[in-house]
């Protein structure tokens, strides 16, 4: 896959796609039920243009700040843009979230579900959902832990009913990633969730292997982070 910096950013996202569909038909699986997620956090506007440009419609932002600076004003001449929050969600946040948001992928404490419920009656809207499970139960990361994730997604089915749309897991760096991806496929299976966001730019093609359905993918299209990020 050549996802070089010396390639632009549309022909990364060839290479990331080409890629997604060699690793969906491996599995066995049709390539149109898996979806790009263009992470596009610390990256400037511009390099967000030049996505769009290729015909990627679908981009994930950590910060809520910078997604409000970034996304509103390109809907108008984007329609088809999907903006999905993937960082972890500070409850002040909720209202600007659900606002500008279409999926929030990082519910993960029934403080943050009680936020959404109220920022989704103010603004009379509310984006798709997924739990974000800390399925390596790693202290530093976002994401209810394994032990509570069962009790947790059933609170926010009976909350959300079906805006609840599925699991979302950041593996831990240094271990093999499949067991989690196992771990959070049984988990949406369990509770009849059809979305798995998992894998990013050096596991996607495991991901889908294991049962994706949106792949995070940021350094293989935008290179790497910004230095003043």
């Amino acid at each position: 896959m050549d996802t070089s910096l010396s390639s632009s950013i549309a022909e990364r996202l060839h290479a990331v796609r080409t890629s997604m569909q060699a690793a969906a038909l491996a599995a066995g699986r049709d390539p149109a039920s898996v979806s790009l997620v263009a992470v596009s956090k610390f990256h400037p506007l511009q390099s967000v243009q030049e996505a769009l440009a290729a015909n990627q419609c679908v981009f994930g932002e950590n910060r809520v700040q910078e997604a409000a600076a970034k996304f509103p004003p390109l809907r108008a001449t984007h329609p088809a843009l999907r903006l999905h929050l993937i960082g972890g969600l500070q409850t002040n946040k909720a209202r600007e979230a659900v606002r500008i948001a279409d999926m929030i992928e990082s519910l993960d404490r029934p403080a943050l579900v009680d936020a959404i419920a109220r920022a989704a009656d103010a603004e009379g809207r509310l984006p798709d959902l997924l739990v974000e499970v800390n399925t390596g139960d790693e202290p530093q990361k976002f994401g209810v832990p394994k032990e509570q994730a069962d009790a947790f997604i059933r609170l926010c089915q009976q909350r959300f009913g079906a805006s609840l749309r599925g699991l979302m897991c950041i593996p831990p760096a240094e271990q093999n990633p499949v067991p989690h991806f196992q771990l959070l496929r049984s988990m949406a299976q369990t509770h009849g969730l059809p979305v798995l966001s998992m894998g990013m730019s050096a596991d996607f093609e495991q991901a889908i292997a294991q049962g994706a359905t949106l792949v995070r993918v940021g350094s293989a299209i935008f290179g790497p982070r910004p230095a003043l990020a």
